[in-house]
């Protein structure tokens, strides 16, 4: 039987789909769902991934959510476990009476909402009522006093029992067990209730018979039905021909909903016209429920009701009490008393945040935050609320459906600007006085990788000395990232250069973890001075950031290269001797030293200096431009050769120098024969030899001596006699001079290599000296080239 009943109910559970979510969220339509009670967890209600037309793994992803209204939640959605089917099913066992009490239909709300995009769905449950309770009495024994002279068809109410089921398997009948004197009808209640009242059936007589034991028994509808009895002792009073009689029936009053325990609601009056201890009146609560009992008391002399228990309007609206007023003989009257709970703002607003994401990214537009619902149990404007966040946030609140709230951002978050954002959702009621209910989230915003390295400058400039260990570190660069974690780690490197002619690999390395740069090799200021390359900085975010960087470098000279003496020329195989007439005046110009270094600015500065000359004071040499002069006026008392050592020495630190030696002959005329100095300096050096050599040597010296001195003259008698043109000698020095001593900048004393032809003229008067001609340019030009293209693979 039991069986058949269950597969019953289980054919009337019946899905109702009215409408289905259009894409419009405020006109979504309840679904209806009906389940009998008792169920046990886990009961299958429906399949809510078919009723919606989604897919399990779709009603997945896009988190669906059961929510009940109240703080209970009755049902769970089985994708949450490891089949996902997408059923609806109880998470506890229902008890329809726990849940809804007498009210019928018992129906649960609930509301289904699913993420991104943001839908909801109403839903309804239908709780069916099962023949689980049987009536009960108040009392298991009932007295019940009657007067003796009551007549036949007087009606006697008597207590009802109470059945917590509804419909059909609630309370239906009365009955009684069979008699003579009374029976039972069921009298149906303007509430619903169904109570019993005794007839009598014949005349009473005391003597007869005083006292009466009857068996009351109340039956349901159920199938089968249940019932429940209570013993009723009637006893037969003596003549109590007057009840009570309440003065004003029924009572109303109003009660606010937060009155103080104890407080009096109001006092009831009842009359009896009979006299004595039938006229007096004592008052009751009448079939009283236990909520009612718990609720009020009445004072039973006085009749007044006080209040025993909180009233809370958002539980119970309205209580009807029925009260009794009783007199001395038995008789009683009946009254009701209605009293309507007036609602106080006693409740504040509730927030309820079924879904949340505290981590958002930035850049993203109109991204959910949070999906919340607002509730408040009081009504009328106690209950009309207005949600609300601060304005100065980039968030909006969205109002869905049914006192449901999207948070969203208002536009794309910046992380560098603000990383996080504690954001106070309010929600005000409109009574009074208004209360309010705060609640705060905290939202992080999450990097994504929208910023470049940038660097503290657009451009480095580095110095480095020349001749710079290997390895040394010249600088650094830095780059800076205003994103956080992978997308703020900056890495360097150097980029490809666009001049083929600087090795760059060769030169520097860059430390890629903090851009401190090293030079690999040692430098060469007269190679190369200076050079610019560019560094990239590109973080680790995906996909990476880059910036650039220009870095020009440039090379110190150092004092490395000594002066180079570029005339006269040394070591050379004919060495030139400068012929000075003696007929020369203090200052002649007798040569010109000239030098080159490769060096620069003040390294490359020269400056001239006589160490050592034969006949000291006779030549000078000025330090700025190497010129040799005469000092003073020459006399034939002055050594006819001379030998003078010249300094060529720059202002470098520590100064470096070079020496040069000048031969000098003084001749009295540009005709006599030329004497080689160098040779007879040599003999002079000579280390000594036997007497005889001497000798031999001595008499071949005089005799030459003396037959020069003879040519001289003649050569100079014929010059002045015939006006000649003046006669000279030239001392060529061959051969090219080496590329390598040129001096490339320009800063030096030449800016090129020169040979010089020295010629003297003939005429003494004037003692013009004519030096510095350039003898075969393009030879030296293209030997030049030649060494400086050969130098950078040597420094290679």
């Amino acid at each position: 039987m039991e069986a058949g009943g269950e597969r019953f109910l289980r054919q009337r559970q019946v899905l109702f789909l009215f409408v289905f979510l259009g894409g419009s969220l405020a006109g979504s339509q309840s679904r209806r769902y009906s389940v009998a009670e008792e169920k046990e967890r886990g009961f299958f209600i429906s399949n809510l991934a078919k009723d919606l037309g989604l897919s399990v793994g779709k009603l997945a992803a896009r988190g669906a959510q059961v929510v009940s209204k109240g703080n209970r939640q009755y049902f769970q959605l089985n994708h949450q476990t490891d089949r996902q089917t997408g059923d609806l099913l109880l998470r506890e066992k229902l008890d329809r009476e726990d849940i809804c009490g007498p009210v019928e239909p018992c129906v649960l709300h609930f509301q289904v909402f699913l993420e991104t995009p943001v839908q909801f769905f109403e839903g309804e449950l239908l709780i069916q009522d099962i023949n689980d309770h049987s009536p009960v009495f108040p009392n298991r024994e009932m007295l019940l006093k009657i007067p003796e002279n009551s007549q036949p068809g007087t009606v006697f109410p008597l207590k009802l029992a109470q059945d917590l089921d509804v419909g059909s398997n609630g309370l239906q009948k009365y009955t009684i067990s069979p008699n003579s004197h009374f029976h039972v009808v069921t009298r149906n209640h303007s509430e619903g209730n169904k109570y019993p009242d005794l007839v009598q059936d014949k005349a009473l007589d005391r003597e007869e018979q005083p006292e009466f034991s009857l068996t009351l028994m109340a039956l349901d509808g159920g199938s089968p039905p249940r019932s429940g009895t209570s013993m009723l002792r009637i006893l037969i009073m003596d003549v109590n021909d007057n009840a009570p009689e309440f003065v004003h029936t029924p009572y109303e009053v109003q009660v606010l909903e937060n009155i103080p325990l104890d407080s009096p609601i109001l006092t009831v009056l009842a009359r009896d016209v009979d006299a004595g201890n039938f006229g007096t009146v004592s008052y009751g609560l009448f079939q009283a429920s236990e909520e009612i009992k718990q609720t009020f008391s009445i004072n039973e002399v006085t009749g007044e009701i006080r209040l025993t228990k909180k009233l809370d309007f958002e539980q119970i609206k309205s209580y009807h009490v029925e009260i009794e007023a009783t007199d001395g003989g038995g008789l009683s009257g009946k009254g009701t008393v209605a009293i309507e709970v007036v609602d106080v703002n006693d409740n504040a607003p509730e927030i309820t945040i079924p879904s949340l994401t505290c981590s958002i990214p930035e850049n993203a537009p109109e991204t959910v935050v949070s999906i919340f619902r607002i509730r408040d149990r009081d009504s009328g404007d106690n209950g009309r609320m207005v949600c609300s966040i601060p304005g100065n946030l980039p968030f909006i609140l969205k109002p869905t459906l049914k006192n449901f709230y999207t948070l969203v951002t208002e536009s794309p978050l910046d992380r560098e600007s603000r990383a996080e954002y504690n954001i106070t959702i309010t929600v005000t009621d409109m009574g009074t006085p208004r209360l309010k209910t705060e609640h705060n989230i905290t939202v992080l915003v999450s990097d994504v990788n929208d910023n470049a390295p940038a660097f503290t400058q657009t451009s480095y400039t580095l110095s480095v000395r020349e001749n710079n260990s290997p390895a040394l570190h010249i600088g650094s660069v830095r780059a800076t990232d205003r994103d956080e974690g992978a997308n703020a780690q900056v890495t360097y490197s150097l980029l490809p250069t666009l001049d083929a002619h600087v090795p760059l690999a060769s030169l520097v390395s860059i430390n890629p973890d903090n851009g401190h740069l090293f030079a690999l090799r040692s430098l060469d200021y007269e190679a190369l001075r200076a050079f610019e390359f560019r560094v990239g900085a590109a973080d680790r975010g995906s996909p990476a950031l880059s910036s650039q960087a220009l870095v020009r470098v440039l090379v110190a000279d150092d004092n490395d290269n000594a002066p180079f003496v570029l005339y006269p020329l040394q070591n050379a195989s004919a060495p030139c001797t400068e012929l000075v007439p003696r007929a020369a005046e203090a200052g002649y110009l007798v040569t010109k030293v000239v030098a080159v270094d490769g060096d620069s600015g003040q390294n490359a500065w020269l400056s001239y200096q006589l160490l050592k000359a034969t006949e000291p004071g006779l030549f000078g040499v000025w330090a700025h431009n190497g010129e040799v002069r005469t000092a003073r006026l020459l006399s034939e008392r002055d050594a006819a050769k001379h030998r003078l050592l010249v300094l060529v020495k720059d202002n470098g630190e520590p100064p470096l120098s070079a020496s040069v030696t000048l031969h000098v002959l003084l001749v009295d005329g540009f005709s006599q024969p030329y004497l080689p100095a160098p040779e007879a300096e040599a003999a002079d050096a000579a280390p000594a030899a036997p007497l005889t050599v001497y000798l031999v040597v001595a008499l071949a010296s005089v005799s030459s001596l003396f037959v020069l001195s003879v040519l001289v003259f003649v050569a100079v008698w014929l010059c002045r006699r015939g006006g000649a043109a003046s006669v000279g000698r030239c001392s060529v020095p061959e051969g090219p001079f080496p590329g390598h001593l040129v001096d490339v900048s320009g800063t030096g004393t030449l800016s090129q290599s020169y040979q010089y032809e020295v010629c003297l003229t003939g005429d003494h008067e004037t003692g013009e000296f004519k030096f510095l001609k350039p003898v075969f340019p393009k030879l030296l030009v293209q030997n030049t080239e030649r060494e400086i293209k050969r130098k950078p693979q040597l420094q290679e």
